[in-house]
C-alpha cells in the first residue's frame, strides 16, 4: 500500500529517513537544508517513536553523534548545507575509516547560485575524496525513496553513504509516492568492532586498506544501480550525440524534450562514477555533452575516460561555469530556441534584503557607528547570520565575513598585527556555533579586542530555530576565563543608547579582551510567541 503526498524535496527526504527506520536526525540549521529536520521534528510517527531531532551545536558535533548512534547499531541521518561539510570533515572524511555499524546518511544540500551561502562548493568531490558512495537525486520521488536504499546500502557497505541534493531540488514540490508503513528502527547492538573505531595509526593502515579495496565494488554497484541506467532513443543506430546528465540535470534534459529525447542518455545519481556505462556511451556517438548542476565534477572525470576534445559542457562553454541551470540554459547547449520561461521577470523592482524594522541588530550596529566615527581606520569583523546586513546600507559596519565563527579569530590576528580599534561581531548561534575557542584564544593572550556577541535568542537567519546558547553567554564567557569587569549586558534600545556607546567606547579604549552581549529577542520569533500566547489564552 502507498499514498501520495505533495512534498517539498527536503520533506521527501526526511518522511524517507523516518520510514527507512531513522533513530536520530543531527543537523545545524542551514538554507537549503533546515526544513529536513524541521519536518522530523513535527512529524507524528517521529514524536511517537522518539526520534532524535534536536539541532546541534554545529555540523561537527552533528557528525560525531550520528558516529556515536551508528556505533550503537541504530541509523542516523546529518543534515547540513555544503560549507557546513567543511565544518565536520574531520569526522566525516574519517568515518570512511571507521566504517558504521548502523546505517549513516550525510545529507549535503549544496547552493549553485549562491542563494544564501559564500560559495558554489560541490559536495560530489567530498565524497570522492573520503571514498565513500555518493547518492544525488534527479526527482522528489527519487529523494524518497532513495533514503531507505541508503541506509541498506550504508550497512551493507559498512561505509557511510553521502547524499547530495541542490537548492531547487530541496526546495520544489512533486507529487511522491510513500510507503503505508515505516520499517521498524534497528535495535541496540554490540556489532561495533573497537580496532575499526579506534584510529590508531596500525588499526587505521588496517582499514585504509579495507576501504581502498572497496572501491572496485562499489564501482560495479553504481554500474548496476537502478538509479543508473543508459536510456537509448527508439533507433539505436550511431549517434552524433550522447548526454551525461546527473540528479535535477536529468529532469532538465527532459524538459527540453517533451516528446521523448532524440539522444542517448546516461542518468547518473549513484557515485563512484559508473565508467563501464560512460564507455559504452562514448563508444556510440561521436560527442558527450554534461549536464550537471554544481561543478564540473562528472565532465572532468570523463576526460580521463574518452578523447577530451569529444566532451562537452561547462568547461568548455556550451553551459555556464557558474549559477544554477535551468531548462533554458539547457535548451540553449543543445541549440533549441527558447523564449526565457525562467528568465526573472524584468518588471519586478529588485528589492535587497535589509534588517528587520525594530531589530536589535539594526541599535547594536547605529551604537557601533556612532562610537568608530571617533577613531581612524577602525575595522569591524563580521560573521555569519542576519547580522552580515550591517554590510549594506544605512549602515555599511562591517569589513569582513568569511565563514561561522571567523569573527573573533580575524580581530585577533589583524590585533596581533597591530590594528586597533579591532572590534568583533558574531550572533548568538553562530557564537556557540564556532566562536567560542577563537575567545579562549583571544582571552589567554588577553588580545586587544572588543567582541560583540548580538544575542536576539535564536536562530534567526534560517528561520528562528533554537539557540543552543541561549541563557548561557555570560557562563560561557566567564567559563573561559573572561572577568567581569569586562563583560556587559545591554538591551540594544535608542533609549539605551548613551549607555551602550559609552561601554563600547570604554571597551575598545581597554587594552585586552572584552565582551558586550545586547540581548533582544528577534522581533519575527517575538511576533509568533505572542500570537502562540494569545492562541492559549483564547483556548482557556
Amino acid at each position: 500500500m502507498t499514498e501520495r503526498k505533495l512534498l517539498l524535496g527536503d520533506e521527501a527526504i526526511a518522511l524517507g529517513a523516518i520510514h527507512a527506520g531513522l533513530s536520530g536526525v543531527y543537523a545545524y540549521p542551514g538554507t537549503p537544508s533546515t526544513e529536513i529536520t524541521e519536518f522530523i521534528q513535527g512529524n507524528a510517527i517521529a514524536k511517537e517513536r522518539g526520534i532524535h531531532s534536536r539541532w546541534s551545536t554545529n555540523e561537527k558535533t552533528a557528525m560525531e553523534a550520528a558516529l556515536g548512534m551508528s556505533f550503537m547499531g541504530k541509523r542516523a541521518m546529518v543534515c547540513m548545507k555544503h560549507v557546513g561539510l567543511n565544518v565536520c570533515a574531520d569526522p566525516f572524511v574519517n568515518s570512511g575509516m571507521t566504517g558504521v555499524n548502523g546505517g549513516v546518511v550525510v545529507l549535503v544540500a549544496d547552493d549553485p547560485s549562491m542563494h544564501s551561502s559564500q560559495d558554489e562548493q560541490d559536495s560530489r568531490f567530498y565524497g570522492k575524496f573520503a571514498l565513500i558512495p555518493t547518492f544525488e537525486p534527479s526527482s522528489q520521488q527519487e529523494a524518497y525513496d532513495m533514503m531507505a536504499d541508503a541506509f541498506e546500502y550504508s550497512e551493507k557497505q559498512h561505509l557511510p553513504v553521502l547524499m547530495r541534493v541542490t537548492t531547487r531540488m530541496a526546495h520544489s514540490r512533486a507529487v511522491v509516492n510513500v510507503a503505508a508503513e515505516p520499517r521498524k528502527e534497528n535495535e541496540l547492538n554490540y556489532n561495533a568492532i573497537a580496532s575499526s573505531w579506534v584510529l590508531l595509526p596500525a588499526n587505521a593502515r588496517k582499514r585504509n586498506d579495507i576501504v581502498t579495496a572497496q572501491q572496485a565494488q562499489l564501482e560495479e554497484d553504481a554500474v548496476n544501480s537502478k538509479y543508473n541506467f543508459l536510456k537509448q532513443p527508439t533507433d539505436n543506430t550511431h549517434h552524433p550525440l550522447g548526454i551525461i546528465a546527473s540528479g535535477i540535470g536529468y529532469n532538465y534534459v527532459n524538459e527540453c524534450f517533451p516528446t521523448g529525447c532524440p539522444y542517448p542518455i546516461l542518468k547518473i545519481s549513484q557515485y563512484p562514477l559508473p565508467k563501464k556505462l560512460v564507455r559504452e556511451l562514448m563508444e556510440e556517438c561521436d560527442k558527450i555533452l554534461v549536464v550537471e548542476e554544481g561543478q564540473p565534477f562528472i565532465e572532468d572525470i570523463i576526460r580521463g575516460v574518452g578523447e577530451a576534445k569529444n566532451i562537452m559542457g561547462k568547461l568548455t562553454g556550451e553551459l555556464p561555469r557558474t549559477g544554477e541551470l535551468n531548462p533554458d540554459i539547457v535548451k540553449k547547449a543543445f541549440g533549441i530556441e527558447t523564449d526565457q520561461c525562467y528568465a526573472p521577470c524584468e518588471d519586478v523592482v529588485p528589492r535587497p534584503p535589509a534588517l528587520c524594522q525594530g531589530c536589535g541588530h539594526r541599535d547594536v550596529y547605529a551604537a557601533l557607528n556612532e562610537v568608530l566615527r571617533e577613531y581612524d581606520n577602525a575595522r569591524v569583523f563580521g560573521d555569519i547570520g542576519c547580522y552580515t546586513l550591517g554590510f549594506l546600507p544605512p549602515f555599511r559596519a562591517i569589513h569582513s565575513c568569511v565563514d561561522m565563527g571567523a569573527s573573533i579569530t580575524m580581530a585577533k590576528g589583524a590585533a596581533d598585527a597591530g590594528q586597533w580599534p579591532a572590534v568583533a561581531i558574531i550572533g548568538d548561534s553562530t557564537f556557540t556555533h564556532s566562536g567560542m575557542t577563537g575567545l579562549l584564544d583571544a582571552i589567554n593572550e588577553n588580545a586587544n579586542i572588543t567582541v560583540i556577541i548580538s544575542d536576539n535568542l535564536t536562530t534567526g537567519m534560517t528561520g528562528g530555530q533554537d539557540s543552543a546558547g541561549t541563557n548561557k553567554f555570560e557562563a560561557i564567557c566567564r567559563g573561559l576565563g573572561l572577568s567581569d569587569e569586562h563583560l556587559h549586558v545591554v538591551v540594544p534600545l535608542p533609549k539605551n543608547m548613551p549607555e551602550i556607546t559609552r561601554i563600547i567606547r570604554e571597551e575598545i579604549n581597554y587594552k585586552g579582551t572584552s565582551v558586550i552581549i545586547p540581548r533582544r529577542e528577534c522581533m519575527q520569533t517575538l511576533q509568533r510567541h505572542l500570537k502562540q500566547k494569545k492562541a492559549q489564552e483564547g483556548q482557556k
